[in-house]
């Protein structure tokens, strides 16, 4: 079993920025891949950014060149720092884990078998 708990969601203004965090635990795997997603009231859920175990990462167009997935593996946490927000994202946010996974990791939500509870992220126009 793997744990994911995210935190610093909050209310901030269109052009604002917030860094969101996720913190993991579970069993050892040398693979794995980790997501952001993200689900907007009356959408559905919505892969933003996906990192693999090396690091790499997958972003859609939407968030490319205003948001930054990354992770630390000495503090088993993952990261997510939007800037330059916009009204549409807002939604609630989650962190996920596919674990094992090799290969490319896959930017749908079922692909992942680890989630957490969310975190509310609100931009004001």
């Amino acid at each position: 079993q793997w744990q994911l708990v995210e935190s610093g969601g909050g209310s901030v203004q269109a052009g604002g920025s917030l860094r969101l965090s996720c913190a993991y635990s579970g069993y050892s795997s040398s693979t794995y891949c980790l997501g952001w997603f993200r689900q907007a009231p009356g959408k559905e859920r919505e892969g933003i950014a996906v990192i693999n175990s090396a690091g790499g990462t997958t972003y859609t167009d939407s968030v490319k060149g205003r948001f930054t997935a990354s992770k630390d593996n000495a503090k088993n946490s993952l990261y997510l720092e939007m800037n330059s927000l916009k009204p549409e994202d807002t939604g609630m946010y989650y962190c996920a884990a596919r674990v094992p996974w090799g290969g490319r990791c896959p930017t749908i939500g079922s692909a992942y078998n680890y989630w957490g509870q969310g975190t509310q992220v609100t931009v004001s126009s």
